[in-house]
């Protein structure tokens, strides 16, 4: 009379094993799904991040380049230390950058005083999953990259010591972000700061 039972036990179990494995599958392919979407959207983020951070560095190293050119005449730092001089036509370097990572550049302006503003979208789709639709989804991001001025200065007073009178005024000192002092001497290059030591380029928060 028990091995009937046993018998009916087992055939009661089965389809409810089946069920069980069958939403054990469905969990493990939609976390599989959300995993790549996540990673899509790392790659987007990551990609945009590089792009303005890029565009940013190369309009701070213009500007660098700009101050080494007049660091004789300290009556033109300001405009270019201060950014004031700064041109934002470096979105070729986004571009570069974005393609590096596998993504597009879908816009690339200026952002605030002096900043970037990058928007991409990954090339490669989330890919197949059990979600509809995601095998032609691409992932979007943004980043926006900012240029700070660190070395601010005091041009020295009308009544500074300039020699007989025909000498050009000494050259003032640049205190940068970091506390380094610099006593820029054209004829020195061991005295004049790099890029990074004149601005600082970081992501906006």
């Amino acid at each position: 009379m028990t091995r009937p039972r046993r018998c009916d036990d087992s055939g009661q179990a089965f389809p409810i094993y089946i069920t069980v494995v069958a939403g054990l599958l469905f969990l493990a392919f939609a976390y599989l799904a959300v995993g790549q979407a996540a990673a899509n959207r790392n790659g987007a983020q990551t990609a945009a991040d590089a792009a303005a951070l890029a565009a940013a560095q190369e309009t701070r190293d213009q500007l660098a380049g700009d101050w080494l050119e007049v660091v004789g005449d300290p009556a033109k730092w300001h405009d270019i230390l201060d950014g004031d001089t700064a041109v934002f036509d470096d979105c070729q370097r986004a571009y570069e950058l974005a393609a590096q990572n596998d993504a597009d550049v879908q816009g690339c302006v200026p952002e605030g005083l002096l900043g970037y503003k990058v928007d991409v979208e990954t090339n490669k789709s989330v890919g197949d999953s059990i979600v509809p639709g995601t095998e032609d989804k691409h992932s979007k991001a943004s980043a926006i990259a900012v240029i700070e001025p660190l070395c601010p200065f005091d041009l020295p007073g009308e009544d500074a010591d300039a020699g007989d009178g025909n000498d050009p005024l000494p050259l003032p000192q640049l205190t940068c972000d970091d506390d380094t002092n610099w006593d820029p001497d054209p004829d020195d290059p061991s005295t004049l700061p790099d890029p990074e030591d004149l601005f600082d380029v970081h992501l906006a928060d």
